[in-house]
């Protein structure tokens, strides 16, 4: 790798740029979403050290989180099977506890103990913490207790955000009976990014964003409108795990966030160069106006 002098144009040129972009993501609310996948898998990377970079930097990061493989892990420990439907985890009473354990506890803690090693401050949250992410449950009744983000209350969130901490949120919710829900953790993101008015929601993946076929190659699509998401939806293009996540990003969009992002986890740094960078990475989703 070519290591570039201080006094490279180069360097002159990327600095006004990152500049610019800072002063202009200062007091905005970004989402960051990752699954349990990447947890799973190691591949936090820089991400605890790009969230308390990014407070620094004035921009006011809220993380959610999910944590399947770990779910499913402890399930086998107790010898009880995973089921799905749809990619939604089948939670019956005794699942709902495990999941409430895991979300909550182990992987939340775990989250709020990484960013605060790297030198910012972190306190860790579900969705039924002051009444933040209210549920029904869903549709199916197959699925158990699995629920779909009704409504968002986001007065912990911000009085966190106001006295500099990093909110770290699990994907869970509560009904009106109190009872509680598994959330997938990318609706429930888009709900909150909706709910805090964000400025940008991100869905950090294993892979770098939504692709396509061109002349036999697969190719990075670097920018969709809403309408050409629903085609690639439609079509077959986007399939299988991508699914929820570009119905996530539609999701926020319509709740008024102005843009989502997919993108991997691959690459350094990767929150600071999709803010603060021309190009960005990953697949960006808005609207033309915004």
């Amino acid at each position: 790798m070519q290591v570039l002098p201080l006094t490279s144009p180069a360097i002159g040129v990327s600095l006004a740029q990152a500049l610019r972009y800072v002063a202009a993501w200062r007091e905005r609310i970004v989402v960051v979403k990752f699954g349990g996948s990447v947890l799973d898998a190691n591949e936090l990377g820089t991400l605890p050290e790009d969230l308390v970079l990014l407070q620094r930097a004035g921009v006011r990061p809220v993380l959610v989180h999910g944590g399947g493989p770990e779910i499913t892990r402890t399930l086998e420990r107790m010898g009880k099977a995973s089921r799905f439907i749809n990619g939604l985890r089948v939670t019956d009473a005794e699942t709902m506890e495990v999941v409430e354990m895991v979300l909550a506890g182990r992987v939340n803690k775990h989250l709020v103990t990484l960013i605060q090693q790297a030198g910012g401050r972190a306190v860790g949250l579900s969705g039924k913490d002051a009444r933040l992410l209210q549920a029904r449950r869903h549709a199916s009744e197959d699925l158990g207790f699995v629920g779909e983000v009704e409504r968002v209350e986001p007065e912990i969130v911000h009085v966190l955000l106001g006295a500099g901490f990093v909110p770290v949120v699990a994907s869970l919710g509560f009904g009106p009976d109190g009872v509680s829900y598994n959330l997938n953790a990318d609706t429930a993101a888009a709900a909150l990014a909706a709910g805090l008015r964000a400025h940008k929601l991100i869905l950090l993946t294993d892979v770098p964003g939504v692709y396509r076929e061109v002349e036999g190659r697969r190719e990075l699509i670097s920018e969709l409108t809403p309408e050409q998401a629903r085609a690639l939806l439609s079509s077959g293009v986007v399939s299988r795990g991508m699914i929820p996540k570009v119905e996530a990003c539609l999701a926020a969009l319509e709740g008024g966030v102005p843009s989502a992002h997919i993108i991997g986890t691959e690459t350094p740094h990767g929150l600071l160069v999709e803010l603060f960078t021309e190009t960005g990475i990953g697949t960006m989703i808005r609207n033309p106006e915004a």
